[in-house]
């Protein structure tokens, strides 16, 4: 029956590949381009110091839910809630998960051919001779572009697809973890680099020196959805992992893991960044340009720029491969498994139909821009429903269903293989996913639309 666990299903080989690929999961373009940005905007350290006491409050416990759904099911996203509530509308929560990964893939994978371009561009030296105006117009000429861009978007497609129609072991599982070291060893050099630059002190100071004066309302709440969103929780990605775990891995060390690995990535990405910013007496408040606008007029201003330039713009694009690979195994796995395709049918199928889409975000920043929604072009639309309606409404009832229907001592045996929870912690877990993390996530659900404002 479709959905069912099967016993031949593929899985991790290894506990440090469930890890690289969970890790690579979380680690995209939210840790290099949004954290650093977002961070900026709501000041730095004050922001940072927030975002972190959300990551342990509510980002661990809905991680280790979803792990703890999908390990116990051995299944899909949709297919987890129908072995594990039967007959119950529990199902649909799944479809929320899969709907969301086939919307953020789609445009996640525009923003990802953007820094193609910028790895080419990089490597053509072409920032070094332009005036800051001049690297804002190559940008906008980019997005508005009706060839380059789509094409671009569907060789990362491409990619992507490439990965994961080989399977769990061979394809998603070995490729993390190359990429996944690779992405550390580019983000450390970088790091280094930023801090030799004269006036880094102010950048570090921005980012660890807390100013709570100035977080706002507004702030704290987008440093509780980016906790939510950076770790890719509510799409369906870490259910989809869960259920290729192995019995003998411990779930909670592998959350705890995977959320380490997440939270160093992006800080790392703050001290490359904000140190350069700083030094070049730029505003770190430059919002979503910071990365392809305001960072190569700052490559082009330091010594060794060009490399710096082109190593930045393949840690963005590496940092989005890991993701969106296992974005699009959330769709491929949910029409593997239910209507029961091989994987190389359901890969292919499942990568048209997200590049379908993909192409219209893309068109939609030129050629298709008059087309809006609400006010909103295709583009911001698919991000707008993705991040503000289907992924906190998908995370809230996940906890619910965890904390209430799934209950405590199913917890405590799904997470006692490979390892143990004592009592103090499965207490506290319990506590959070039956009252917190719902509450916190209903409250930034309210906010993104519009129903209640801390500013």
């Amino acid at each position: 029956m479709a959905g069912l666990p099967s016993n031949n299903r593929d899985s991790f080989g290894s506990k440090f590949g469930v890890i690289a690929a969970a890790a690579g999961s979380a680690v995209g373009l939210g840790n290099i381009w949004k954290f650093p940005y977002i961070a900026g905007v709501y000041g730095g350290a004050a922001f940072l110091f927030v975002y972190l006491g959300f990551i342990l409050a509510i980002g661990i416990p809905i991680m280790l839910s979803e792990l703890i759904i999908g390990r116990s099911s051995r299944s899909n996203a949709f297919g987890a809630f129908k072995v594990l509530a039967p007959g119950t509308p529990w199902r649909f929560i799944g479809i929320l998960g899969v709907s969301a990964a086939f919307l953020i893939l789609s445009f996640y994978g525009v923003v990802a051919g953007w820094s193609l371009q910028y790895i080419m561009l990089s490597i053509q030296d072409g920032f070094s001779s332009k005036t800051p105006e001049e690297i804002a117009s190559l940008f906008s000429s980019l997005t508005e572009s009706t060839v380059r861009p789509v094409v671009l978007q569907l060789v990362f497609m491409l990619l992507t697809g490439a990965i994961v129609i080989v399977g769990i072991k061979k394809g998603i599982e070995k490729y993390t973890k190359i990429l996944m070291p690779l992405l550390v060893i580019i983000l450390i050099f970088l790091c280094v680099k930023s801090l030799t630059l004269d006036g880094a002190k102010a950048g570090l100071e921005f980012l660890f020196k807390p100013d709570f004066s100035k977080l706002s309302g507004d702030g704290i709440l987008s440093a509780l959805g980016h906790a939510f969103f950076t770790l890719s929780l509510g799409m369906g990605t870490l259910i989809t992992y869960g259920s290729y775990v192995q019995r003998d891995n411990n779930l909670l060390s592998t959350a705890f893991s995977v959320t380490i690995a997440d939270t160093v990535i992006a800080i790392l990405a703050g001290i490359a960044i904000f140190p350069a910013v700083f030094a070049f007496n730029i505003a770190p408040t430059e919002g979503p340009g910071l990365i392809f606008i305001t960072l190569p007029n700052v490559f082009h201003q330091m010594p060794g720029g060009f490399v710096f330039s082109i190593l930045f713009f393949i840690l963005l694009t590496v940092a989005a491969l890991t993701s969106s690979i296992s974005i699009l195994e959330v769709v491929v796995a949910y029409f593997k498994e239910e209507f029961q395709m091989n994987r190389k049918v359901a890969t292919v199928l499942a990568t048209v139909l997200v590049s379908m889409l993909g192409v219209l975000c893309s068109l939609s920043m030129g050629v298709l821009s008059p087309i809006t929604f609400f006010g909103l072009n295709i583009f911001d639309l698919m991000d707008w429903i993705s991040a503000n309606l289907l992924l906190p409404i998908g995370g809230m009832f996940i906890a619910i269903f965890i904390g209430w229907i799934f209950g405590r001592k199913k917890v405590q045996k799904e997470v006692s293989y490979g390892g143990h929870l004592s009592g103090v912690l499965l207490s506290v877990f319990m506590f959070l996913v039956k009252f917190i993390a719902p509450i916190a996530i209903a409250i930034v659900l309210l906010n993104k639309v519009g129903l209640l404002s801390f500013s």
